[in-house]
């Protein structure tokens, strides 16, 4: 008698195994390349500005024409991804983004540079849109929040090192020098996650339309996740853009090197963001969610007395508030989202951008009428409302259900 061969289902990735391992140091070197192509020219605005002429409001167009255009082509990526696969989409944006950035050095006008940053903004987003659904379609969930913190993690580093690099770089070889070494290390962290990737097991491809972004967007704990990542990206890059105008100015006086270094506190919050993931698996997302949003306003007032070591420790705080948050946040919308995951964590990486630029672009007009105390109160009223969104989420509901619905 001849037994019919056994089809052995795979097993999902799990804390121990060699697939874990391969898939967070994968998306850690994604993070890396991603966030540094993204900040690469943050820390140079000043000579950038010199070099061609510009004021520095136009200089700073060079950071938010990438953030934006990321905002704008998430939604779209995710959608190509649930048809053409979850690695493809990510491999092609790595090796688009790390290319495109290697031409930003030799760029001999703003027109041109500012022309570049976009296209590497819309090349960048296929790693952010796609890399948590494919965490939620291949890692065991009991063992996913630990995945997502890591990835995290790889992207406070990855802003780190896209601020500090150019910055001492600059100071030997001028700023077209420390772009183009920024942008070979992007290319280097590139081909290490095209190295460690493991292969796709679990995605099925789908047809692409509206109607999942419908569905997700139908689902109330989802878009109460979207608001808490509107609301705490706000809160972040106000703090870290006017933050440094108050270091610069009396009474602390500062001088601007130091001042750039506030970006290392972005290493804590990548520690923060792994063990945050690892606590919700364990503790409960709502739980760890609401304590790292209260940590975060806790480090804010921190920063509000005139007392330099106390903006410090108040930073310091804040950013781990920050990264936990967001690790939780972003880990929580590919588990409840149970179908189309890319396009549920593409509305939340646009929720996420549009933070950056409009809730960014308001706490500029706190910091000119009510100088750091009114910023800081504004933050405040961000942390509030993603609280209150956080505290509100209910029970979990199967958004493929809600799919399935529109569908018919």
């Amino acid at each position: 008698m001849t037994l019919a061969p056994s089809l052995e289902v795979p097993a999902r990735h799990r804390l121990g195994s060699p697939g874990l391992r391969r898939v967070n140091l994968a998306l850690f070197a994604a993070g890396l390349t991603t966030f540094m192509s993204l900040y690469c020219t943050q820390a140079l605005l000043p000579e950038l500005s010199d070099g061609f002429g510009v004021s520095p409001a136009r200089a700073s167009l060079l950071v938010s024409l990438a953030t934006g255009a990321v905002a704008l082509a998430v939604i779209p990526v995710s959608s190509l991804s649930e048809r053409y696969g979850r690695t493809r989409v990510m491999a092609v944006s790595s090796a688009a983004s790390a290319l495109v950035g290697l031409l930003i050095p030799v760029c001999s006008t703003f027109a041109q540079l500012a022309a570049v940053r976009t296209v590497q903004g819309l090349a960048l987003a296929g790693v952010p849109a796609v890399a948590m659904a494919y965490l939620a379609e291949e890692v065991d969930g009991a063992h996913l929040g630990g995945a997502m913190g890591r990835y995290v993690a790889g992207t406070g580093i990855g802003g780190v090192l896209g601020r500090l690099v150019p910055g001492i770089v600059t100071d030997f070889a001028g700023w077209r020098w420390a772009l183009a070494v920024t942008g070979l290390l992007a290319l280097a962290f590139t081909v290490a996650f095209w190295l460690l990737l493991p292969p796709s097991r679990f995605f099925r491809p789908s047809r692409v339309g509206y109607r999942p972004l419908l569905a997700h967007l139908a689902d109330p704990g989802l878009r109460r996740l979207y608001l808490v990542a509107f609301t705490v990206m706000a809160g972040f890059v106000t703090v870290y853009n006017f933050l440094t105008y108050r270091l610069l100015d009396a009474p602390f006086h500062l001088p601007q090197a130091v001042v750039g270094l506030i970006a290392v506190m972005n290493v804590a919050g990548s520690a923060a963001s792994a063990r945050a993931g690892v606590l919700a698996d364990r503790s409960g997302r709502r739980r760890v969610l609401a304590g790292a949003l209260l940590l975060a306003a806790a480090g804010l007032l921190l920063t509000l007395p005139p007392v330099l070591p106390l903006v410090a420790l108040g930073l310091l705080v804040f950013t781990v508030g920050f990264f936990a948050a967001h690790a939780v946040a972003s880990g929580w919308v590919g588990r409840r989202a149970s179908s189309a995951r890319a396009q549920a964590s593409a509305l939340y990486l646009c929720a996420y951008y549009l933070g950056s630029s409009v809730g960014g672009t308001a706490g500029g007009v706190a910091f000119e009428h009510g100088h750091w105390d009114g910023t800081g109160f504004y933050v405040l009223a961000l942390l509030a409302a993603g609280l209150a969104a956080a505290a509100g989420m209910p029970g979990p509901v199967l958004s493929g259900r809600l799919v399935g619905r529109l569908r018919r």
